[in-house]
């Protein structure tokens, strides 16, 4: 049988899932008789947790409390809330680092030393790059999440890379934090077409519009979605490359948001990107180690390959004849691309 501490928790997380349970049921659950879950639901009442008995059924149901309740974690929420907290107080969310940072100095102080061991080990072993290209408030970012939940049009001020503002009246489908921002799938009421947008250039309007019925993506998943969005189409410039490996295997040299695969065979596949540049598009093909054939692309896109490749071949005949090494021969003919 469960220790008390423990049979409490197991009860709050069945009674978290959102449903009624009947009495005997969770008895059955714990392992207990019925009138030690009647205590049991006693002792929650006594914490603070609304746990309000269902009518017409020996049953019990928990219901939103008018204060917050004290926390009752396992090993495994304990850690996930720290980590959580943790990857707040350095996040994408303007203006909860310094209330996470108190939460978690508050966790930290409670947590058994075993946990806080855990906790400590994953933070010193985790390195942190830069800074989150852009935050996002909070009220917003509640907001936009709602009306998504809510199925509610959501109608908003959207501040374009140029500057400019429109008022947009959408059907959101999906918040995704993606690529350390936050980005709104939806559809464009006015446009009649599917839009991304960034979370961090919405302010939205209130209050919301009318319910509706959600869409389907074309793409089904909205990571998919996503990730051909940013990585190709909603770029100035763009391109194709043939990779000369499969789909499969290329997969594990493109990271998520730089560009989308398509299989072509077993031996091939076609890589699609979009940049602010046409330098920026050299960078991101070259940058995937593997052979490849350009197939499409602007003529500027063209020119920096070459640009490039004289680069890479004088840096080659430069080293060679600075620092000769026995039968280095950095690239027959010296630099230049033909």
């Amino acid at each position: 049988m469960l220790e008390t501490s423990a049979r409490l928790l197991k009860l709050l997380a069945l009674l978290q899932t959102h449903r009624d349970w009947a009495g005997a049921e969770l008895a059955e659950r714990l392992g207990v008789t019925g009138r030690t879950v009647r205590r049991d639901v006693d002792r929650l009442r006594e914490l603070g947790y609304p746990v309000h008995a269902t009518q017409g059924t020996a049953g019990y149901r928990l219901g939103p409390g008018a204060a917050l309740p004290p926390l009752l974690l396992d090993d495994e929420e304990a850690v996930a809330v720290a980590v959580g907290l943790r990857s707040a107080s350095d996040g994408t969310v303007a203006g909860i680092e310094e209330a996470s940072l108190r939460a978690l100095t508050k966790l930290e102080q409670v947590l058994p030393s075993r946990l806080r061991h855990r906790v400590r080990t994953l933070r010193r072993a985790t390195v942190r790059v830069g800074t989150p290209d852009a935050t996002v408030e909070p009220d917003a970012l509640m907001a936009v999440a709602e009306a998504c939940q809510r199925h509610e049009r959501l109608r908003f001020d959207y501040r374009a890379h140029s500057g400019a503002t429109t008022r947009r009246t959408v059907e959101p489908h999906s918040l995704v934090h993606f690529s350390r921002r936050w980005y709104l799938v939806a559809w464009d009421v006015d446009r009649d077409d599917w839009r991304t947008f960034r979370a961090d250039r919405i302010s939205p309007r209130t209050p919301t519009g009318p319910r509706f019925t959600p869409r389907e993506l074309p793409e089904g998943d909205v990571a998919d979605h996503l990730s051909l969005r940013l990585s190709a189409r909603a770029w100035p410039h763009q391109a194709i490359a043939l990779l000369h490996k499969s789909a499969e295997d290329a997969a594990a040299y493109v990271w998520p948001g730089m560009g989308v695969i398509e299989a072509v065979d077993d031996h091939s596949c076609q890589l699609h990107v979009g940049a602010d540049t046409p330098e920026a598009l050299v960078w991101m093909i070259t940058s995937v180690d593997i052979d490849f054939t350009l197939l499409s692309g602007p003529p500027e896109l063209v020119a920096a390959l070459r640009a490039q490749a004289d680069r890479c071949a004088a840096a080659l005949h430069n080293f060679a004849v600075n620092s000769p090494a026995p039968g280095f021969d950095p690239m027959p003919g010296g630099p230049g691309l033909s």
